[in-house]
């Protein structure tokens, strides 16, 4: 049994939509006490190895998020991908196909939830189609008391928050608390510091306004229709408002002021932090070169190019990974459901912001005392608690 990171997924499947011709993928890198956990993405280009290396991801996070005197033990780490547009017309029905064909693997060994192009409420609703009870069922025999934990996420995932859900929220205030940490250790004031964001969906629009409410000033924001931006700020409340369920803004909310760029116009924005929020690989070794800011923070699953990164590095920027950076997602989900915390949003809020502040402090500090990148910190904090997960609680791959 090896715990090594370089090692080859457990399982992986490509399906073919016999109506359609598109295909999914799956991958379960890891399982841990039987079980995974990764999100299921729908764009249209996904590959096998995008979601092979999503999968991966998903075993590190799990791992940095373990405490052993807490009831969520981490979980496997697992990934789908559906190589479709989510605003075909066929969409739908492909998800209900692939969750049809994924339904042994979902009930037994696969938790799963929105990712890239997907709600959670399209998930939970094509599922129940294809004949699930639940995404996440594949965990309920880990539960000390599944009735009252399946109460918990459900009362939870009804939580409101000035017009956003909670589970939308979770993943930003991670990704927000990530940010104030980094510049809170490298002594940078809050108030003078200025951010722009690739995706105002689910995680960048959720970001952004935690950021915003902590008084750092987001001065650029990139959807699919282009850039908007205002070196003296946006109102991201008014964005947020006026933004459908792909996250696109509607420009006749813009105010005087806010300028129409082109999409990579985030790219070079005059700001300290940049966050790419959207789609994966957006960085390459080409467009890195127009990076302005100081920090660069995954909010999005790989967004930059190791070879980006590296080039990133030789110039002073610092990329601050996504495995830890977006954990909190995923954590999120499972703390609720252990009974870590319950349905409440300043519990889940408050509760985020420490999990990360401890996690990007270690990661930052381990990377100041190697001498090394903060992911290669990140992965050298992940190859030290495998062991520990895989003696302690049974791991299987390889």
């Amino acid at each position: 049994m090896s715990t090594g990171s370089a090692s080859a997924p457990l399982f992986s499947v490509t399906w073919t939509d016999h109506v359609t011709g598109y295909q999914g993928h799956l991958v379960i890198d890891r399982l841990v006490r039987g079980v995974s956990s990764g999100g299921l993405r729908m764009r249209k280009g996904c590959t096998l190895d995008e979601v092979a290396g999503l999968a991966r991801g998903m075993t590190m996070k799990e791992a940095l998020h373990y405490d052993p005197q807490a009831r969520y033990i981490p979980l496997g780490g697992a990934k789908g991908g559906i190589d479709c547009d989510p605003q075909d017309p066929e969409a739908y029905g492909v998800l209900v196909r692939y969750l049809r064909a994924m339904r042994p693997h979902i009930e037994n060994f696969w938790t799963t939830g929105e990712d890239l192009g997907l709600t959670q409420a399209t998930v939970d609703a094509a599922a129940a189609e294809a004949g699930l009870c639940s995404t996440v069922q594949a965990v309920y025999p880990l539960l000390d008391d599944e009735q009252a934990a399946r109460q918990r996420l459900d009362d939870a995932f009804a939580i409101d928050v000035d017009g956003i859900g909670l589970d939308e929220l979770a993943g930003g205030c991670g990704v927000a608390e990530a940010v104030l940490a980094g510049l809170d250790r490298a002594g940078a004031a809050h108030g003078e510091t200025r951010v722009a964001l690739q995706g105002f969906g689910t995680m960048g629009g959720s970001a952004a306004r935690f950021l915003a409410h902590a008084g750092l000033r987001i001065v650029a924001v990139a959807d699919a229709d282009g850039t908007i931006a205002n070196p003296a700020g946006l109102d991201v409340e008014a964005l947020l408002a006026a933004r459908d369920g792909y996250g696109r803004v509607d420009r006749s909310a813009l105010r005087p002021g806010d300028a129409e760029l082109p999409d990579g116009a985030w790219l070079s924005t005059e700001a300290e932090v940049l966050v790419p929020a959207a789609v994966s690989y957006a960085v390459d070794t080409v467009n890195q070169q127009h990076i302005r800011a100081r920090w660069v923070v995954e909010a999005a699953n790989m967004p930059v190019l190791p070879e980006a990164e590296a080039l990133l590095a030789a110039r002073g920027v610092t990329v601050l990974p996504d495995v830890v950076v977006n954990s909190c997602t995923n954590a999120w989900w499972w703390w609720t459901l252990f009974g870590d915390i319950g349905a409440d949003a300043d519990e889940a809020f408050a509760h985020i912001r420490r999990s990360m502040r401890a996690l990007i402090d270690l990661m930052l500090a381990r990377a100041e005392a190697d001498g090394t990148s903060p992911r290669a910190a990140a992965h050298a904090i992940v190859a030290e608690r495998l062991p520990v997960i895989a003696e302690r609680y049974g791991w299987y791959g390889g």
